[in-house]
């Protein structure tokens, strides 16, 4: 594709609406556009423009247009355009893995990963018409046959973090175009070039103008897709504050509404588990993009004296990671995504030794040759954390792994239960009715059994539990199917003969 080389520093990122690139005017006031950074290099890039109401009035309205010709197309022909941006994104991977890590930073196998996982759920979206069969009854009743259907709600909508700039737009807009909707998309101003990447894509697989819409902005864009009224739903994934608060203000408004919050993800060690194995998976899902992942493992609890075994194990791996631009081969872990978020992280480092945590490996304060004023630190370890410290309570969405001392399996069980998130949890043990125990005690909504990020695959969808999810369904598998669409039921008679006059009693089966 012709283009698909890195943009210059110089270049505008577009709004995508009805098809076409949108570019802010170049009079616009000073704050309606900011700076897309290289984290590695601490340089701006890229300029974002922050869109506005009328930007999202624009977008709607293209999408309400192209709504009735979408929806009325048989669900194999939307399959088959689907297919043409499954074969698109497929060649053109690596091109769109490279713009990720230039924005967000992370390591470009990392970014190879999060598009194929992208790519999965475009693949399962192929296969929507198989699930969007409806149920069928004859003679639910004498002369009467009751069906259902299952029918696409209108314009939706998606909010979207920075942490997953191809593959968490990919947990929504498959899902629901493939259903029969058009779809908004507000995408994190931070990396948003991969979301016009994926527009352009769509349009040259052959998706009709209006259909797919992105635009880019900040709060006052949020807030404008949530109260618009043609948005019939809205899905997010961010912050708990802020998906609480959606979840409320869509709900208010009678909208449809999946949003997804934060995360503290604890993998418990048992005595019996694997060391070695144990070891890697907390080093991998810890620190790898730089633990800015909401299914990061962020608390070891470590139970019974496998913490005296472990931590020096811990401590060496964290102190000899490859931490580089993540474009390097050998890098294994990158820059943290803005200035603000490592200063952030760093705060809590600082933080956790003031509580009383044992400060093992101390990342911050790295210097990156060649790249002093990338937003670098490297990994953190804190040993004998405790419930009360805000390092233990708190999401710190960077590399900072806590290590909690349990002496029994029932104890680390209550420990996690007790926080108020649920996301993701993972048991590493050699036995098999502690596993069994486990995934049936936790109350968490992503159970890992010696794997330390259980993400599901693409048709089994993806929810945590507590306030880690505001709203009733998962996102994307066939949770996402029914998220998207509506039930309809009807029932059908044809009359055989003259009327029998009116009937005052509920109807029942006869």
């Amino acid at each position: 594709m012709s283009h698909t080389p890195a943009p210059t520093a110089h270049d505008r990122i577009p709004h995508w609406i009805d098809g076409a690139a949108h570019l802010a005017l170049p009079e616009a006031a000073a704050g309606a556009s900011q700076g897309v950074f290289n984290p590695a290099t601490g340089q701006v890039i890229r300029h974002v423009p922050l869109g506005d109401a009328s930007d999202v009035a624009r977008a709607v309205a293209a999408a309400r247009a192209a709504w009735p010709a979408w929806s009325d197309t048989p669900p194999i022909r939307r399959a088959r355009v689907m297919n043409r941006f499954l074969a698109l994104l497929n060649e053109h991977r690596d091109a769109l893995a490279a713009l990720i890590t230039q924005e967000h930073g992370k390591v470009f196998s990392d970014a190879q990963g999060e598009v194929m996982r992208g790519i999965d759920i475009v693949e399962f979206a192929c296969g929507i018409p198989q699930l969007l069969k409806g149920d069928y009854t004859e003679q639910v009743s004498t002369g009467i046959d009751n069906w259902t259907v299952r029918q696409s709600l209108g314009v939706v909508a998606g909010i979207t973090p920075f942490n997953f700039p191809c593959m968490v737009p990919c947990w929504m807009f498959p899902v629901a175009i493939a259903c029969g909707n058009t779809f908004v998309l507000k995408p994190s101003e931070r990396d948003p070039s991969a979301s016009i990447f994926m527009a352009e894509l769509f349009q040259q697989a052959g998706l009709p103008d209006g259909v797919f819409n992105v635009v880019h902005g900040g709060r006052e864009v949020v807030e404008a897709l949530v109260d618009h009224p043609d948005v019939k739903a809205i899905s997010f994934v961010g912050s708990t504050p802020i998906a609480h608060s959606l979840y409320q203000r869509g709900a208010q408004q009678g909208k449809r509404v999946q949003a997804l919050g934060g995360a503290k993800n604890h993998m418990v060690v048992m005595p019996d588990a694997d060391l070695d194995g144990a070891v890697d998976a907390l080093v991998g899902a810890a620190y790898g993009s730089a633990g800015e992942r909401c299914m990061a493992i962020s608390v070891a609890v470590l139970v019974g004296d496998v913490a005296e075994r472990i931590v020096p194990l811990l401590a060496q791996r964290a102190r000899s990671l490859k931490v580089n631009n993540g474009m390097v081969a050998e890098a294994e872990m990158g820059p943290i995504v803005t200035r603000e978020a490592l200063a952030r992280i760093e705060g809590y480092i600082a933080l956790g030794a003031q509580e009383g945590a044992s400060l093992v490996v101390d990342g911050r304060g790295l210097q990156v040759p060649g790249h002093e004023q990338g937003f670098f630190t490297g990994g953190t370890l804190f040993d004998h954390v405790t419930p009360s410290m805000r390092i233990y309570r708190e999401e710190i969405f960077g590399p900072v792994l806590c290590c909690v001392r349990v002496p029994d399996l029932a104890q680390a069980i209550e420990l996690v239960n007790r926080h108020e998130f649920g996301n993701g949890v993972a048991c590493f043990t050699s036995d098999g009715q502690t596993a069994r125990e486990f995934s049936r005690q936790i109350e968490v909504g992503m159970v890992g059994i010696n794997v330390p990020i259980p993400v599901p695959m693409a048709w089994h969808g993806f929810g945590g539990w507590k306030r880690s999810l505001f709203g009733d369904t998962h996102a994307y598998g066939e949770e996402g199917v029914r998220f998207y669409t509506r039930q309809k039921s009807v029932m059908q008679r044809w009359p055989t003969g003259a009327s029998k006059g009116a009937e005052f009693a509920m109807p029942t089966a006869k």
